[in-house]
């Protein structure tokens, strides 16, 4: 395109749909190069917020406009990928961060800057469009976002919402996980393998780990519990289906959806009628004194090994409707 000679105005208003814009494209419209660099200087009425990308206002960027800078300064062919795409898939279950990760071509040359990283790739993913920003698909920007996350709880939380919420599939997420980066990957094998075992959320990790230890029969997690007649009980946490013991981690905190504590209440009151050994337990007790939970545990399944086991019939959710 070339350079204009007189300041085409109208025309940086249209192409800064954010108000944020390329010193290159300023220059093509004619605003000259002068007039760039003294009103983005400090003080200026505009502000630059990566190399060669200027915003045409003063004052605190939008999370728009530096998701707009990011694309604009990481070129033709790249995506918003990790947490800034997450948030714009809509998911919720994520640490705040201004930090926007974006993928680009393997051959291009652009380094990390001010609040972007940049990640040059070889497996650049077909983009979506998401809040009217290109993003890659939310399976990729799930894991290259848990690849980054500092703690396993953080990971659980955000892939369990993404899989709670139907919006990806934990097979899809385990194979992204094994085709893509190496970095990060071994918090990502230790949560899909909960999401596997139908895990939904950090407290249900806590307890998954803790029961592998207790020497007990096989726990199945987050069954549709149904009696006699075929109407639910419950879905408890836990279920030991030899002996009908349930387990439940009772926190609204850990849980996306809380059905509320009347239902709770409710569910308990249903289960402990049909004859099923209900456990509950905090998910504070877990992280604190494991051993006196185990105990617990232990001691509730000799308990439900002395009476006959209820007619109550289990529903894994490999079977379930999706």
């Amino acid at each position: 395109m070339p350079r204009r000679t007189i300041a085409d105005w109208d025309g940086v208003a249209t192409a800064a749909t954010y108000g944020v814009i390329t010193a290159r494209a300023l220059d093509e419209l004619g605003v000259p190069r002068q007039t760039v660099y003294h009103r983005a200087s400090i003080g200026g009425p505009w502000k630059r917020l990566l190399p060669g990308v200027i915003m045409l206002s003063s004052g605190t960027p939008t999370r728009e406009q530096r998701l707009d800078a990011a694309l604009q300064y990481a070129g033709t062919g790249a995506m918003i990928t990790g947490i800034a795409a997450c948030r714009l898939h809509g998911m919720t279950q994520f640490p705040g961060t201004e930090e926007v990760h974006m993928l680009i071509p393997e051959a291009r040359k652009r380094a990390s800057k001010e609040f972007v990283e940049i990640e040059r790739t070889t497996r650049l993913p077909r983009p979506a469009s998401q809040g009217g920003f290109r993003v890659a698909p939310l399976v990729r920007a799930l894991l290259d976002a848990a690849r980054r996350l500092p703690t396993l709880d953080q990971v659980r939380a955000l892939l369990a919402e993404a899989v709670q919420r139907g919006m990806v599939t934990a097979e899809a997420l385990a194979k992204e996980a094994k085709a893509g980066s190496r970095r990060g990957v071994a918090r990502c094998r230790v949560v899909l393998e909960e999401l596997g075992a139908n895990v939904h959320s950090a407290a249900e990790g806590w307890a998954y780990r803790l029961a592998r230890k207790a020497g007990l029969p096989r726990m199945q997690w987050n069954v549709r519990l149904l009696g006699p007649d075929g109407k639910l009980l419950g879905v408890p946490d836990g279920w030991i289906d030899e002996v009908g013991l349930a387990w439940q981690i009772d926190s609204l905190n850990f849980h996306l959806r809380p059905a509320g504590y009347e239902n709770t209440v409710r569910r308990h009151t249903l289960m402990t009628a049909a004859g099923v050994v209900v456990v509950h337990t905090l998910p504070k007790h877990i992280r604190s004194n494991p051993a006196a939970v185990l105990d617990e545990l232990r001691r509730s399944y000799q308990v439900a090994r002395q009476r006959p086991r209820p007619r109550v019939t289990a529903v894994p959710h490999t079977t379930e409707r999706r």
